[in-house]
């Protein structure tokens, strides 16, 4: 191989290797919207931005950490529920994350 052939190959890896290392940043920051997205799919029961009306309980301004714990409480069946036991199961731990950060940071109703 010769010198220049070599230095090619080099730069080759070298922008291949580039490529692969900001596509996961790239393909994330995509859907900035991600978060809200997921959360959208509880506003039925739980109200626009988690602000709940009637009996439902509001998630806005509830702590990530908490809307976390409950929801894996529903996921792996020690807090009974009708459908929410369901509803979690279909979310990754990510995903749960995300709709967790998002309701943290709404304003609940007054």
């Amino acid at each position: 191989m010769t010198r220049t052939r070599r230095a090619l190959s080099a730069t080759h890896l070298a922008l291949a290797t580039l490529a692969l290392a900001t596509t996961g940043g790239f393909a994330q920051a995509q859907d900035v919207n991600l978060a809200r997205n997921l959360a959208a799919t509880c506003a039925n029961c739980h109200g626009t931005n988690g602000n709940a009306r009637g009996d439902m309980k509001p998630l806005a301004g509830v702590s990530a950490d908490k809307i976390v714990a409950m929801l894996a409480d529903y996921k792996n069946g020690n807090q009974p529920a009708t459908i929410m036991h369901q509803i979690s199961k279909g979310y990754t731990d990510e995903q749960i994350k995300l709709i967790a950060s998002f309701f943290a940071a709404q304003k609940p109703a007054k």
